[in-house]
């Protein structure tokens, strides 16, 4: 069956880079092989754009060397699917990257998305739960 897929919501990449805890674990996870992490070129633009949010006072280094530590730990794909089924628009690049990574799991610490719980085949789910 091979590893798992998974797609990682931004919320979780910036608590893992900024405080670490689960989400930590988690990207020690894939760093480890544990997973196999999907992002799509919408989601790291996304992510630059949350990095360079002032209240989290990243510095220019430490965007860099996260940003490069994603680069190497994940599969980038360039998404085509176009979805509209979330309420906050900006979610359904999750769902998007999903599908097209054929991914296993969504693994988010946003409400809305963890309401729909699966989507198609995906499961979504928070940190907590994927790590036990």
């Amino acid at each position: 069956m091979g590893k798992k897929k998974i797609v990682i919501d931004t919320n979780i990449l910036i608590s893992a880079f900024g405080w670490g805890g689960n989400s930590r674990d988690l990207i020690d996870a894939v760093m480890d092989k544990e997973y196999e992490f999907i992002i799509s070129i919408d989601i790291l633009e996304e992510l630059k754009r949350v990095l360079d949010y002032p209240k989290f006072k990243f510095s220019e280094e430490q965007k860099r060397k996260f940003l490069e530590i994603i680069f190497k730990i994940s599969t980038v794909i360039d998404t085509k699917l176009k979805l509209n089924v979330c309420d906050d628009e900006n979610d359904n690049i999750f769902l998007e990257c999903a599908i097209e990574g054929k991914a296993d799991y969504i693994i988010s610490g946003d409400d809305d998305l963890l309401r729909m719980k699966k989507f198609r085949d995906i499961k979504i789910i928070s940190v907590k739960e994927f790590l036990v």
